[in-house]
């Protein structure tokens, strides 16, 4: 692997993923592509090869000042989501193309997710969140509740195991 170049790598892991995602007409696949300058996102159904909604940075709605950062990515995410809804599309499968699930990519689904696809998994990652924190919360409790040892507890009887 250390012969092997950045985007062949990207290829290969973008192979493995479609060999496991793929969209249906019910649940289509919302596909990212990233280059340097642009961030570009489409809905496609895989049964029948056709693409249902596009979002760029290319286009002059979504370009900004520029198309390769974060903010860009958030502005595609919520043009497709809108695009999505508007062609009856609720529930998408994502493919992150062999990216990382990272700064703009992530960006581009949260964006999307809180557009108004997928509301149910926004709900699960809530719903997780809230039991990290109450996890949390538990720890400390616990950690409080514990009755604290006083030195002349601890002198007792380090001295009651030195008389036996």
């Amino acid at each position: 692997m250390a012969n092997r170049n950045r985007p062949e790598v990207r290829s290969a892991v973008h192979r493995r993923i479609r060999r496991k995602v793929r969209g249906t007409t019910e649940r289509p696949r919302l596909a990212v592509y990233r280059s340097l300058n642009h961030i570009y996102a489409q809905i496609i159904d895989d049964e029948k090869a056709q693409t249902l909604a596009s979002a760029s940075t290319n286009e002059k709605a979504l370009r900004g000042s520029t198309g390769g950062n974060v903010e860009a990515a958030k502005r595609v995410g919520q043009a497709i989501a809108e695009r999505a809804l508007a062609a009856g599309i609720n529930s998408v499968v994502f493919d992150r193309g062999g990216y990382l699930y990272h700064g703009r990519v992530r960006a581009l689904t949260d964006a999307a997710r809180k557009g108004g696809l997928n509301k149910d998994e926004v709900s699960e990652t809530e719903a997780t969140a809230a039991e990290v924190t109450s996890s949390k919360k538990d720890k400390v409790n616990e950690a409080s509740a514990k009755p604290k040892r006083t030195k002349e507890k601890v002198t007792k009887e380090t001295s009651a195991k030195e008389e036996q």
